[in-house]
This record gives structure tokens, C-alpha cells and sequence, in this order.
């Protein structure tokens, strides 16, 4: 006998949901009221005793069903909190753990109108790119688009990837990279690789892009490839690609026929339009060509159906509460020391003279000028730093054959979707010194060392006055520097000051020195306040710390604007729970090349953000500000600090520079243009076209359906006080638990502590266990009011039937609440799934009268009404009797219920289909009878 999707069966003495088989002989069974990991099959034609299957129908409620009123609603609600597969248009919905925001399903409905997704999500830094990542691959997995994926990310962004993964998809991805591999092989049985045999994958980038491995993996690779920080991967100007490992790698991806591949990035234009567009050509290869300020409007229209990209002014249109913080970005100047205005004279004077050779060869003159400008930025940064530059230039007795090829100034920290964590050494080349050089630099050394202390150091003392308010203030700062050392140096310094009047305090030191998982753990283990973060760009791209972190300080100003809002985004972004943050920059106007990038690069950048919203990218011949200015400095011997005998009286005439007021007005114009190609940009790919109320409708509707976090925190709280008896105090940020008297089942789905903090919001609250509607405990709670309800077990239940006198009704009325299955397939019939959703109905006086309330009405009599006096236990069992016998009456209306609610799931699919192929959209059907979970008769109080 065949059953059809959806049918209630009976076998092995437990009723189940049929569930579509794409094999006629294999019949796939989800128990009722049970977790799809308990889903089955039998194999009908090997079918084994005890396999038999029946028909079923559910049990109507009895007077043996009979409890209190105000427990209805956790009936209600256990049911819906447990559905997996919901009838609306997006079917990932009920499979996640968070509530996504409506401009987050933007990105969804672009790769759903294609039939292989290419798209590049450039949303702005901490809007959510990896939300809306995670929604195009659950719902793409539920819709058997792909069965696997791989996250292609930076090595210290996998373990980040793994645990938003688990957390908001509640599925388990694997980590691919060097320290893993081994494990994983030992895993895998027979001769399959790792790229084939795990379904869902998370790779570094850097582990895969080599020769060896990339051939392997581009033969095996998931249909889903996913690369985030995708700037990373751009083609340098003028180089093949062969010629950039990782562009290599992603190129070769692309030209895979079938497959689909989903870049993210929040700077996707570094100012060159040669690396945005082999950016671009990733998606189609004739996009590489395109001059998107010049191209023609179907051009444009053929890369907006591949590109979306919005900024904060965007979203801030479309919702209606504030999702980020307010930012509080101000500038902090210092000035130097009479003895550190000194030294820097010192060594002004000595890169003066060592730029001055009559070295011929080009490359030769190139290294010693950019040495000259590292030692300045270096001693300029820290005394660690400088101190350390200077020791390694004695040391150095030749050119690093590993800077014969550079052609551009390895100290800018302006190379696009690169790290800049680096030591001295890594960023200059060394050269052949006389002994008269060495000498200098030995003493340079010495007197730097000597300024290691807040007197000397004022750049370290005004950095210490910062944190110190902002700790009192409640923030947690995270400090940001450009050398290893500088990092080192400032957390040894700042530690002993700041312990004075927080000898609490913890104060960590991340740089790249570390392992990945040591870096992730020192983070997250800072859980005490007040707490401090120093570190290095290591930490500017993709990590999250907004949930440990609420300020950001330059200590070091970055040169390229990209990886100011590249820091700042770490603690500004969607999820932050505080609704202001911190960002100040730290500068001294006595350092001549810091005070200009300030002033002629990142204020006016910022400003332009303030005004327009718009991040600017990099101009793309912007170093050549930096270096133009740097080598007037370092030509003209006259150009220095003048040193009085008051500090407040030093100062650096910027306007000596004659080249400085032409570039500024130079870059000036630049910006501005750049400002208007992003404002263009942003009209043409903000995807104004996809309606976002209606998408708003859409989630509302799922809400009620399948619950929104509330309806999530109302049910562990009740069910918890009311049915389990445990302890549950009402916290202001949540629920305290008190898992003393839990069940087993429940306790093991919690951490092993007698108290627990949860909360039901994203972002979660510092020291709280985030409860999502897929989280275990959840999902166990769900199973067991519906297990305990319907097979009258357990102590207290939820009531299946009540009858009440109540003050909410004028005549009697009779609620009813139907577990409906819907079948929703294709139109060409090739996919099916079975939805499930609650239904809540009701009728005036008799079942024969035909005065019936809609599902408004009934829902808001479920909430409202509470006994206002006795009713005889005899009495309620015969109404209920009599409620339950008169159901027959009603099989004919009933069907009438399914089918007008079949009908307006086909108009949101409908509504849905619009931005979609309508070829493709779906047909639903409901599975009749209804399954009548609950009966509830309210009569008027006449007292």
C-alpha cells in the first residue's frame, strides 16, 4: 500500500509522518511530534516483522485531556516552537537560530533568481554578511540546490566560521587546514579525501591555494564554494594570475561549469579598478571589462543581479529600531617630550643623510629611502618598535634576496586585503652599512630605550589617560597597533598603570605571533571586567569583538582608511549590545607624516562617511601623498621639530611643505570623486527594487507560525514554572535557571552549573546561554509537553481540553487548535516537503450554528481569558464529551480551514515569486483531516 507525503501512519507502535522518497520502495517516516534526527526508513520490499504500516488518525481530545486553561498556550506553542519545516516561502526559516533581519534576506532572493548562484555580497563592515551568508547555504541545503559546501576564509577566521555554523545553523563543519588534516584522514574510511568525503567544510585559504593541494580540491570541491574577506583575492595590478596564489585559486573555482559561488567582502574597491574588476570577473568573466561608471544600463542591471552592496544609511532606511550603536569617533593629540622631540630630530637628521648616496641603481636608492621612512614610523610607534628596527639594521649586512623584486614601498600599510601585523624586519629590506652607520644606530637604540616610560613616552601617557576614562566610563577598549613590538610595548607599559585603580583588570596581547587557537582563546577567555585588549591588525578583518568590547584606539593611525573602518567594525556592527561605541584616533602634531595622513587622508575620509554614509576606497596613487611629502622631509635638512623650554610650545609648520596644499587639494578632489562613484555605485546595486516590506510581511507571518524569540522566552519561562516546576527567576537581560529540579533529559542540554543565565536576544548579553527556537533544551522542552500532553504522562501536562467560565465572552465559544500538514512541491513536481504550522479556529453556541471566529479572534481569546469562577468537574467532562462529538459536523468546514489557509500560503509564494522565476514557484496542498490537538469551551460568567 503506498502513502502519499504527509499521511499519519502507525508502525513499530508509534505514529509517524510520511515523509517524500525520491525511491518508491523506501518509505521515509519522521515520528509525530518528534526531532527529524529520530526520522527512519523501511525498505518495502526487504520489509522486516514488525514493520507493518498502517493508516492513522490522530486522537481527538478526551475528558481524560481536561486541565487548566492558562496552559493551552504552551500547548500551542511547544508544537510550533518544533516544527523544522514551515509552509512559508523560505524553508530554511524554522531550521535556524536566530531571526534574520529583512534586509539580510536581500541577498537570499538574489541567489534564489538564479539558476547557479554568482553573487557578491559587499554589504558594509558589520552590517551582516555572514548571517546572510548562512541563510543563502541552509536554505540552498533545503531546497536540495546543493548538498555541501565549503567556506573558503582566512586561517584565523575558520574556528569563527565553525562556531556561527553550529550556533545559528546547528549543523557541524570541519576545519581543513594544516594542524587538522591529519585527524580528519583518520576519520575517513577508504580512499576518499577530505574534500570529498565531509559534506560541509571550512578551509583556510592559505592551506589550499598551494599547487599541491589546489588540483584536489578543484576536482572535489562542494557545489557551494563560499569565500569570505574576498578582497584577499583580488589579482594585483598588472600581474597574471598566476601570479596571486589565492586569485589563482578562486579564478580557477569560477570557470567550473555549475558552480555556485558566493564572495563576501566589505571593501570590494581598494581604488584600483583593475583589482575590483578581477574581483568582479570572478562572478562572469566578462565583468572583468566592464567600467561600471561608464557602462551602459543593461550592463549595469546584468552586474546589480550579481552585486549587492549597502551601507548603514541604507539599512537604517528600511528598520525601524536602532541595530547599531551609536559611534563616538573624536581625535586625541599628544605631544611629544622634550627628550623624545629630541631623538626624533636625531634620527630626522641621520635618514636625511643616509638618503643622500650617489647610488645609481634605482632599486638601491628605493631601499634606502624606504628604510629611512620605516625607522620613522617605526621609533615614531613605540620605543619597542624603534628600539628592535634599530638593532636589526646592524645586523643587516646586505639586501634580503626577498625584497629584490619589490617595486612599491614595502612600509605602506596600504596593500589591499592584507594583514599588516608585522615586525620590523617584514617590512624593510636592510642594506650595507658603514661602521660610522652602525655606531648611530647603536646609539639611537640606547637613547630610545632610554624613553621607554609615560614621562618620556607621552604618546603611552595620553593612551593610558584614554583607557583609564573609558574604564571608569564602563567601555571595553580595544587598542590597535601596527608593529609586533609596539603591541609588546604597550601592554607591558599600560599593564602596571592601569592596575593602580583596576587591580583587577585583565589585559591581553594578541598578535600573529600567536597560533589561531591561541588567539581565539586568550580572547574569549577574557571574561572578567574590566578588561583590555592590545593588539594588532591580526584582529582589524573578520573577527568579532563586539560581544567582549565597546571602544577601539588607534595607537598606531593606520595609513590607508579601508583598515580604520576595518578596525572599528570589530566592536561597531550589527549584534553589538551597547548602544553607543568609542573609536578615537591618537596622534601627535609634532610627528610631521602622522599628522598629515590625518589630515590629508583619514579625516577627510571620515567626514565623507559622516555626511554621505559612503566609505571611500583607498585612491589608488594615494601613497604617493605619503611618499612625496616623506621625501620633502627627508631632502630638506631644515625641516625640523623646534624644541622650547615649555613642551606646549614645540611645534612643526606643516605649511613649509609647498608640496603639502597642492596634494591636499589633490587628494581632496580624488575622495570627492570617489565619493560620487561609491554614491552611484549605491544606487545601482543597494537592490532598491526588492521590496523590503514585503519581506517584513513574509518574516511576520513565519513568526507567528513558527515563534519569534519571544514567543520562545514566554515558553521556557512558563513551561519551566508552570509544568516542570523549576525555579526561574526574571532577570532584566533574560532568565536565571535553576537546574536543580530539571529533568535529566533537560539538565544534560545546559551547562553543568546549579544556576544558568540564558537569554532569548541576539546579541546575546555578556554571561548569558543564548536560547534560540533550535537550541537542544528547546527542542527538549518541545518534545516533552507534546509527549506528556498526548500521551497523559509525566505529572502536569499541558491541557489538550478546558472548559471555563470567563468575562471575555458573551456567549459561549469553542476554540479549536489544528496541527496542519501541508505538502509543497515544484511546479514540475521534481521536489517535495511536508510543512507543518498551527491553526487556531473556533465557532460561536452550537457546532451546527455556523457562526465561526477567525484565527484572530481566537488567538486573542487563547491570551486573554482566565477562569472567573468554579465549573463542576462532572460538568466540564460532559462538555467536552459533548464539544468532541459534535466535531463531525464540522469535518466539512474544517477542510474549508485547510484549504483557505493552503490558499494563502500559495498567495505568499505567489507574492514571494515575483522576484523570482515564475516558472519555479511552488503549489501546496494540505493533508486532510487536520489533526485536532486541542478543544477549549468558554462559557460567560453570569455571577
Amino acid at each position: 500500500m503506498s502513502y502519499s507525503p504527509g499521511t499519519l501512519v502507525n508502525a513499530r507502535n508509534r505514529d509517524w509522518i510520511v515523509q517524500p522518497s525520491e525511491d518508491p520502495d523506501l518509505l521515509l517516516l519522521k515520528p509525530l511530534g518528534g526531532s527529524e534526527e529520530e526520522s527512519t526508513g523501511i525498505y518495502l520490499p526487504l520489509k522486516l516483522p514488525g514493520d507493518d504500516v498502517h493508516p492513522a488518525e490522530f486522537p481527538n481530545p478526551q475528558p481524560e485531556d481536561l486541565g487548566d486553561f492558562s496552559t493551552a498556550n504552551l500547548l500551542l506553542d511547544s508544537a510550533r516552537l518544533s516544527f523544522r519545516n514551515g509552509a512559508g516561502p523560505f524553508r530554511c526559516f524554522p531550521k535556524l537560530s536566530f531571526r534574520p533581519r529583512s534586509y539580510q534576506v536581500v541577498p537570499l532572493i538574489m541567489a534564489l533568481r538564479q539558476e547557479v548562484t554568482r553573487l557578491l555580497v559587499a554589504d558594509d563592515v558589520g552590517v551582516g554578511k555572514t548571517i546572510e551568508a548562512l541563510l543563502i547555504i541552509k536554505e540552498l541545503l533545503e531546497r536540495r540546490v546543493i548538498k555541501r559546501f565549503a567556506v573558503l576564509c582566512l586561517p584565523h577566521l575558520c574556528d569563527q566560521w565553525q562556531g556561527e555554523i553550529r550556533d545559528k545553523l546547528g549543523m557541524e563543519a570541519v576545519i581543513i587546514r594544516t594542524s587538522t588534516q591529519a585527524q580528519l584522514d583518520r576519520q575517513i574510511q577508504g580512499d576518499a579525501s577530505v574534500y570529498e568525503y565531509f559534506p560541509f567544510q571550512i578551509i583556510s585559504i592559505d592551506f589550499i591555494k598551494s599547487d599541491a593541494r589546489r588540483a584536489t580540491f578543484l576536482a572535489q570541491c562542494p557545489e557551494l564554494v563560499v569565500v569570505d574577506e574576498a578582497h584577499t583575492c583580488t589579482r594585483p595590478a598588472g600581474a597574471s594570475k598566476s601570479q596571486q596564489l589565492r586569485h589563482a585559486l578562486v579564478s580557477k573555482i569560477s570557470e567550473k561549469k555549475g558552480q555556485h559561488l558566493l564572495l563576501l567582502t566589505a571593501t570590494p574597491h581598494s581604488g584600483k579598478p583593475e583589482e575590483f574588476n578581477s574581483l568582479l570577473g570572478l562572478l562572469k568573466s566578462e565583468f572583468e571589462d566592464l567600467d561600471v561608471p561608464t557602462a551602459s544600463q543593461a550592463e549595469r542591471k546584468e552586474l546589480a543581479s550579481h552585486f549587492v552592496q549597502r551601507q548603514r544609511g541604507d539599512i537604517k532606511k528600511w528598520v525601524t529600531d536602532n541595530i547599531f550603536p551609536e559611534r563616538d569617533s573624536n581625535e586625541v593629540n599628544y605631544e611629544l617630550s622634550p627628550r623624545y622631540a629630541a631623538f626624533f630630530n636625531s634620527l630626522l637628521e641621520f635618514t636625511q643623510k643616509l638618503v643622500k648616496t650617489n647610488e645609481s641603481a634605482q632599486h638601491q636608492q628605493h631601499m634606502r629611502y624606504w628604510t629611512a621612512l620605516g625607522l620613522l614610523r617605526g621609533c615614531m610607534s613605540s620605543p619597542g618598535a624603534g628600539v628592535q628596527m634599530l638593532a636589526n639594521r646592524m645586523e643587516k649586512l646586505g639586501v634580503d634576496d626577498a625584497y629584490e623584486e619589490i617595486t612599491e614601498n614595502p612600509v605602506h600599510d596600504i596593500e589591499h586585503g592584507f594583514e599588516t601585523d608585522s615586525t620590523p624586519d617584514q617590512v624593510l629590506t636592510g642594506g650595507e652599512w658603514s661602521d660610522s652607520q652602525k655606531r648611530k644606530f647603536r646609539e639611537l637604540a640606547t637613547e630610545l630605550h632610554q624613553l621607554s616610560n609615560p614621562k618620556d613616552d607621552q604618546k603611552l601617557a595620553a593612551l593610558a589617560k584614554v583607557v583609564s576614562e573609558w574604564l571608569q566610563d564602563g567601555f571595553q577598549p580595544v587598542v590597535f597597533c601596527r608593529f609586533i613590538p609596539t603591541a609588546h610595548y604597550v601592554g607591558e607599559q599600560l599593564l602596571p598603570i592601569l592596575q593602580k585603580d583596576f587591580p583587577k583588570i585583565d589585559l591581553q596581547v594578541v598578535t600573529s605571533e600567536d597560533p589561531d587557537e591561541v588567539r581565539k582563546e586568550r580572547v574569549e577567555g577574557m571574561n572578567a571586567k574590566p578588561r583590555v585588549l592590545v593588539c594588532t591588525d591580526c584582529l582589524s578583518e573578520g573577527i568579532n569583538l563586539h560581544r567582549l568590547f565597546t571602544a577601539v584606539i588607534h595607537y598606531d593611525l593606520p595609513w590607508n582608511p579601508n583598515r580604520l573602518e576595518q578596525r572599528e567594525g570589530r566592536v561597531d556592527r550589527f549584534g553589538q549590545a551597547s548602544d553607543e561605541v568609542k573609536a578615537t584616533l591618537l596622534f601627535s602634531k609634532d610627528n610631521p607624516i602622522e599628522g598629515i595622513v590625518l589630515d590629508v587622508i583619514l579625516r577627510k575620509v571620515r567626514e565623507i562617511r559622516r555626511a554621505t554614509g559612503i566609505n571611500v576606497p583607498f585612491p589608488e596613487d594615494s601613497k604617493s601623498v605619503i611618499d612625496a611629502i616623506a621625501q620633502s622631509l627627508l631632502v630638506n635638512p631644515d625641516r625640523k621639530i623646534s624644541i622650547k623650554e615649555d613642551p606646549r610650545q614645540m611645534e612643526f609648520d606643516y605649511s613649509e611643505f609647498s608640496e603639502a596644499s597642492e596634494i591636499n587639494l589633490d587628494v581632496t578632489d580624488k575622495l570627492k570623486k570617489a565619493a560620487d562613484r561609491e554614491k552611484a555605485r549605491r544606487t545601482i546595486f543597494a537592490q532598491h527594487a526588492i521590496k523590503i516590506g514585503d519581506i517584513e510581511e513574509d518574516l511576520q507571518e513565519m513568526d507567528q507560525a513558527i515563534g519569534n524569540p519571544e514567543a520562545v522566552r514566554k515558553f521556557v519561562y512558563s513551561t519551566l514554572h508552570i509544568l516542570v516546576g523549576a525555579q526561574v527567576d526574571d532577570m532584566p537581560q533574560g532568565i536565571r535557571i535553576h537546574t536543580a529540579n530539571l529533568f535529566e533529559s533537560l539538565k544534560s542540554c545546559l551547562p553543568d552549573q546549579p544556576t544558568v543565565l540564558v537569554s532569548f536576544d541576539s546579541p546575546t548579553p555578556e554571561g548569558h546561554l543564548y536560547l534560540g527556537r533550535n537550541h537542544p533544551f528547546v527542542e527538549q522542552l518541545c518534545q516533552t509537553v507534546l509527549a506528556h500532553s498526548i500521551d497523559r504522562s509525566g505529572g502536569k501536562r499541558a491541557a489538550r481540553a478546558s472548559v471555563i467560565f470567563t468575562k471575555e465572552v458573551t456567549t459561549r465559544v469553542t476554540l479549536l487548535l489544528f496541527r496542519c500538514r501541508n505538502v509543497i512541491e515544484r511546479r514540475d513536481a521534481t521536489h517535495q516537503i511536508v510543512a507543518e504550522e498551527m491553526l487556531l479556529w473556533g465557532y460561536r453556541g452550537m457546532s451546527t450554528d455556523g457562526d465561526f471566529i477567525d484565527a484572530e479572534e481566537a488567538r486573542q481569546l487563547l491570551d486573554v481569558a482566565r477562569p472567573s469562577a468554579n465549573m463542576e468537574l462532572t460538568q466540564q467532562q460532559n462538555l467536552v464529551s459533548s464539544a468532541v462529538a459534535g466535531l463531525g459536523n464540522l469535518r466539512d468546514e474544517f477542510n474549508k480551514v485547510a484549504e483557505s489557509r493552503s490558499k494563502k500560503l500559495v498567495e505568499a509564494h505567489e507574492r514571494f515569486s515575483q522576484f523570482l522565476d515564475r516558472r519555479r514557484f511552488q503549489v501546496v496542498y494540505p493533508v486532510l483531516p487536520m489533526d485536532v490537538l486541542g478543544i477549549y469551551v468558554l462559557f460567560p460568567d453570569r455571577t
